[in-house]
């Protein structure tokens, strides 16, 4: 496989780095649903980029959030690989012949909806219009260059009502945090291309996207009690 040679310093890392680099949030012993995500890094008009999409707001699982292609693992799918390929093409249209794997971050946990999350880190081989497929999932599809990722005027932490902070990114029209935004972050951190930023610049949560992801974490609820 041949990769950029900006990309090749977090492909050397994939196999080594540890899940506690990403979050606290380790897979339960049991339980959980298995899922995937597809980290597409590409070269674009802008320059290196990474593949986002805006779920819809009418999503029932982290409606209006910025995230990676991706969704729960099929029986049929043949491990996450597979799994993530296929969300990207249902999601976005990707074709998964334009896309070389590097490898799969180790899984980590997404407590508001238990899912067990394999991120999938790939290389865009070959770029080609991307589109949300059904409005009803994927609101945009954005391709968002590494150099708005690393701008140290971009980046801030967010705060909500549940008392906890998180990484963010202000990109492309997008308000990047939680999940999406821990692990672009500790991606960034892990290729040496992360910039000195201000860790004290805090932004509370707005409360429409405060709204939406409580859709997720009620249904989590309402699920655990069934």
């Amino acid at each position: 496989m041949t990769i950029p040679a900006w990309l090749q310093p977090l492909a050397e890392q994939v196999p080594l780095v540890k899940a506690e680099h990403f979050t606290r949030f380790l897979p339960p012993p049991s339980g959980g649903r298995d899922s995937a995500v597809l980290i597409l890094f590409g070269e674009g008009p802008e320059g290196p980029d990474v593949l986002l999409i805006e779920r819809a707001a009418t999503m029932r699982s982290h409606a209006g959030q910025p995230a990676f292609p991706g969704g729960a693992q099929d029986p049929e799918d043949d491990g996450p690989v597979a799994a993530a390929l296929r969300e990207a093409q249902e999601e976005v249209g990707l074709d998964p012949a334009s896309v070389e794997v590097i490898g799969v971050l180790p899984a980590l946990y997404l407590p508001p909806s238990g899912f067990v999350v394999h991120p999938v880190v790939a290389w865009w081989r070959e770029p080609h219009e991307v589109f949300p497929v059904d409005a009803a999932e994927v609101a945009r599809v954005v391709r968002v260059p590494l150099d708005d990722l690393t701008d140290p005027d971009r980046r801030f932490r967010i705060t909500h009502s549940s008392g906890l902070t998180g990484p963010a990114f202000e990109v492309k029209d997008l308000v990047v945090w939680g999940f999406t935004a821990g692990l672009l972050a500790g991606l960034l951190t892990l290729a040496g291309w992360e910039k000195p930023w201000d860790k004290d610049r805090l932004r509370e949560l707005d409360p429409e996207t405060l709204r939406l992801a409580m859709k997720t974490w009620e249904q989590r609820g309402r699920n655990t009690h069934t």
